[in-house]
């Protein structure tokens, strides 16, 4: 139907064009399909490759609690090699009737670690971390300087005070054979946001 206005005529039966097309339609369900198949592997590489476990004792505050969930990858880490600010979960001694450890790494192999008046020492030189952990009250058998060998490394919990670790002589070095595997993704738990486990180092 044509209508008189101002003198001009148009047609009012004009379609309107639609901004929803077969094209967009198809590319939407295309990333819906792309994003379904990603989580169906990535939950599939996650339970044939990795594992969870839960922090046991305060030592990881403030970045884990007690009785936080996490993710650990036990694969990739044992081609590429932990390295100082990975978080690793192992098992003192290999003692497999013991319950998982997770610890921050501060030193690899080739490093000679010292702890001096409660600050970590590194190859002789002070390491600077700031004022992101307390001074330690309790050196353990790192008041003398231990030189680590191929596959040995030495952990250290956060929260440093309230951590049973490398210092202890009945845990002592954790060497490549004790590690389960490294930390990376943090579940959420009442008194912390869930995420990826980043390193200091």
């Amino acid at each position: 139907m044509r209508r008189r206005k101002n003198n001009l005529y148009y047609n009012t039966n004009k379609k309107k064009k639609s901004f929803i097309t077969k094209e967009l339609i198809s590319e939407i369900i295309s990333w819906i399909s792309i994003t379904a198949i990603a989580i169906v592997i990535a939950i599939a590489l996650v339970t044939a490759f990795g594992m969870q476990v839960k922090v046991i004792g305060d030592s990881m505050e403030e970045t884990l609690n007690n009785g936080q969930g996490i993710l650990i990858d036990r694969v990739l880490s044992r081609i590429a090699s932990p390295k100082k600010g990975d978080i690793i979960v192992f098992l003192p001694n290999g003692n497999k009737n013991s319950h998982y450890y997770v610890k921050r790494i501060v030193a690899t192999s080739g490093d000679t670690v010292q702890i001096i008046d409660g600050r970590l020492y590194l190859n002789n030189q002070k390491v600077d971390e700031g004022n992101a952990y307390d001074t330690m009250q309790d050196a353990g058998i790192a008041e003398n300087a231990i030189k680590l060998s191929s596959g040995e490394y030495f952990v250290l919990g956060d929260n440093r005070n309230s951590s049973e670790d490398s210092r202890s002589a009945n845990i002592g070095i954790v060497r490549q054979n004790m590690i389960v595997g490294k930390a990376w993704f943090k579940l959420k738990s009442d008194n912390a946001s869930g995420g990826f486990i980043m390193n200091d180092y």
